[in-house]
């Protein structure tokens, strides 16, 4: 199994871990979701169907779209594939690629990553989907900024880079 140059996950997680509930996001954080974009922006992304059929507009723009499912799925944009080796794969010669979710696709990914860009929610909230818990002893911090003073939101957060210890 080939895998590209970086493979990168990007995820916004709660003090529980949780990800998400009933195929949506926990919070809509206006930072993190511009954070997303220009992170991810020209590059690849990886997802499940069910990321897939939760984004509000479909295919992200200015990405290739990699769509992990054992469904048909004839949605344009989306490139099919039908598990996380053939992701892999496909998206070797992409450089740097992201995974963004949901819960099945980051515990399968998360041994082949190599960098994590997370977004940590300082509250907790309802959840049914969850990040794997993180070694951090594998990893390495390469960036913080703490938001204290989100006006937007009634919780603060912060934006954390981490890099795979080698």
């Amino acid at each position: 199994m080939e895998k590209p140059l970086q493979l990168s996950v990007i995820v916004a997680i709660d003090a529980n871990n949780g990800i998400g509930k009933d195929n949506q996001l926990l919070a809509s954080i206006s930072a993190d979701l511009k954070r997303f974009k220009a992170i991810t922006s020209g590059h690849t992304v990886i997802m499940g169907r069910n990321t897939w059929e939760s984004l509000p507009k479909r295919p992200l723009p200015n990405r290739r779209n990699v769509v992990i499912t054992s469904r048909e799925l004839d949605d344009e944009g989306a490139e099919v594939v039908g598990s996380v080796e053939a992701a892999l794969n496909v998206t070797a010669a992409d450089g740097e690629v992201f995974v963004m979710g949901g819960a099945s696709v980051y515990n399968q990914m998360m041994p082949y990553a190599d960098k994590l860009y997370l977004t940590l929610i300082h509250r907790e909230f309802e959840a049914d989907a969850f990040f794997p818990q993180i070694d951090y002893s594998q990893w390495r911090e390469v960036e913080r900024i703490d938001v204290a003073d989100d006006e937007k939101v009634d919780f603060s957060y912060s934006f954390v880079t981490l890099e795979r210890v080698e």
